[in-house]
């Protein structure tokens, strides 16, 4: 996976995309969720994450207080030693990590706390759940984020053109 060729197309196509939300808001609750379960079962057929982990490398997930008290009893520590220890609040006054890359992200790839690991990383990039009228500006965000939403979005393009 070529991220810098990722990141470059991702930013030249975010105004397309973000013209395409617009078209998408007006899709029907039911239908766009199925749209969007289909397109993210054919991407992650053919995408692998742990040849790319962007998600890991650039940003945070949101930890709720089930996630840090599973990792910190991962780690043999009190919830509020973990959290001094790999978290902060966001401008949202959420938990997120201090730092990116993500310090349990391995050199390949794979996850040092994966069967453990925040909500947020077991649902990412988001793009199966019910609802998706409401996060449908997170999946834009997405794009710039996730080569497979980034490629759903280009298919939902080509298939609003015609």
């Amino acid at each position: 996976m070529d991220l810098e060729s990722f990141n470059k197309e991702a930013k030249t196509e975010y105004s397309a995309n973000k013209k395409l939300l617009q078209r998408l808001k007006k899709v029907k609750s039911k239908v766009l969720d199925s749209m969007f379960e289909n397109a993210h079962n054919e991407k992650f057929k053919k995408i692998n994450c742990l040849e790319c982990a962007n998600c890991c490398k650039t940003t945070s997930p949101i930890f709720l207080q089930t996630d840090i008290d599973r990792l910190a009893k991962v780690f043999r520590m009190k919830s509020s030693e973990f959290m001094e220890s790999y978290l902060h609040r966001d401008e949202d006054g959420d938990y997120v990590l201090n730092v990116s890359p993500c310090p349990f992200l391995n050199g390949d790839n794979t996850c040092l706390v994966y069967e453990e690991r925040p909500k947020a990383c077991r649902e990412y990039p988001h793009t199966n759940r019910k609802n998706m009228h409401g996060i449908l500006a997170l999946s834009l965000k997405n794009t710039l984020v996730c080569p497979a939403v980034l490629e759903i979005f280009q298919d939902f393009g080509k298939d609003f053109r015609k």
